[in-house]
């Protein structure tokens, strides 16, 4: 286990002006997406997100052992000599033990967030999550976000949100942490909700996030956990756990025709318009890159990656939004490279309405989570009750980590 002496932790700046635009997500780094996540260059892929300029990453203690290949990738000297902690965003969740297990209480929160700092090897954590709160009471969710902001006056985390899959219960408790805290979350994770099949994530939403004072709303899953592909969800290891209906399979499946007939692939086509889109759309609640003008922001997006090819594809789809974005001006490349971002869009934009027709009543289709007579496994005597294994007792004997002014530096995306 690498060494956890106190690094040097930037200045809490406002998220918006912390968070980078594109962040890479590790979910994949699991059973649940790979047949042995272990097999994954998990150190090649988080060097070259580092060398391209992916500076963010997103994990979770209920991805298996996505937090300890992370970690360990992140730690390795080649990337360490080059990287140094400061320079990369760091986010994990908490509060989900397994599929049907959640433990909310302040004991478990702070627990799983100091194992989360021994698996990362890092004695700091940019911002942390309550992981899918529609899983339990708001009562709940309040108790672990009160217990997250302890854990930040104590210099262990920056930054303070919640994540899930219902969009209405998102801003519901957004809603409620700002009412009954008077501080509203730093940020909102919502998963599956800005794709081409779903855009329930969009300006009603964004608006309810506005007055709950969210300060960054991030968009992830934009292949719907596998939906959206070729193979679709009902091929590899999805097809165990995958909570959508047949039916939105099928039809998700019927797009796949669709994009060839117009020389593209289904997964490229709900890349590029979810990059693209949600780049504009979140904007208000986005993040910050130097390729804008100073005080632009950009919507922030979670992309999940098992390869360096699909990390170089994402990284590059990226950045050819950015150009569509940027001013115009005088210089020739930057002008032809802008209008081929332009161009893009306007094809993708008509190969999706297409697939609107196909989708039919699929279209913003969103299934129920929980799903009805849910019950929560961990037993009330479980509830609180942390593992004998060092890590509570390792970090109480430790002094607050010393909190000093350093600015990040720029990101590249």
């Amino acid at each position: 286990m690498g060494s956890l002496s106190p690094d040097v932790i930037p200045a809490r700046r406002p998220l918006h002006d912390s968070i980078p635009p594109l962040i890479l997500g590790t979910a994949t780094f699991n059973t649940q997406y790979v047949p042995n996540p272990f097999d994954l260059p998990a150190i090649s892929i988080v060097s070259r997100a580092l060398d391209l300029g992916v500076r963010a990453f997103d994990t979770s203690p209920y991805y298996g052992p996505s937090e300890l290949i992370l970690g360990d990738a992140l730690a390795h000297p080649s990337v360490t000599q080059n990287h140094p902690r400061s320079s990369y965003f760091l986010v994990t969740k908490a509060g989900r033990i397994a599929g049907d297990v959640f433990d909310y209480s302040p004991a478990w929160v702070r627990y799983s967030v100091l194992r989360s700092l021994e698996r990362l090897h890092t004695s700091y954590l940019d911002l942390v999550y309550m992981h899918d709160v529609e899983f339990v009471s708001p009562a709940e969710v309040l108790t672990a976000v009160r217990e997250l902001r302890r854990l930040r006056s104590e210099g262990v985390i920056r930054y303070v949100g919640i994540s899930g899959y219902p969009v209405d219960k998102l801003c519901e408790l957004a809603e409620l942490v700002l009412r009954e805290t008077g501080e509203p979350l730093d940020a909102v994770l919502s998963y599956g909700h800005y794709t081409i099949q779903n855009r329930t994530l969009g300006a009603e939403a964004m608006s309810r996030f506005e007055n709950a004072g969210v300060d960054v709303v991030l968009n992830a899953s934009m292949l719907g956990m596998g939906l959206l592909t070729t193979r679709g969800a009902d091929a590899g290891p999805m097809a165990t756990w995958h909570p959508s209906p047949e039916g939105l399979r099928k039809a998700c499946q019927d797009l796949v025709p669709v994009a060839a007939s117009m020389g593209e692939k289904l997964e490229v086509v709900a890349i590029r318009w979810a990059l693209d889109n949600w780049s504009r759309v979140g904007a208000s609640k986005g993040g910050r890159t130097p390729k804008l003008p100073a005080g632009a922001r950009v919507g922030v997006s979670v992309m999940g990656i098992s390869s360096v090819a699909e990390l170089e594809e994402t990284c590059r789809v990226f950045n050819s939004v950015i150009e569509g974005l940027e001013p115009e001006t005088s210089d020739v490349e930057q002008t032809r490279r802008r209008q081929w971002s332009l161009d893009r869009r306007q094809k993708i934009q008509g190969v999706v309405e297409k697939m609107w027709d196909v989708l039919a009543q699929w279209k913003n289709y969103s299934w129920s989570s929980p799903e009805p007579g849910f019950v929560n496994a961990r037993k009330p005597t479980e509830v609180g009750v942390t593992p004998d294994d060092g890590i509570l007792t390792k970090h109480a004997a430790k002094s607050q980590v010393n909190v000093e002014v350093e600015e990040l530096p720029a990101f590249v995306v």
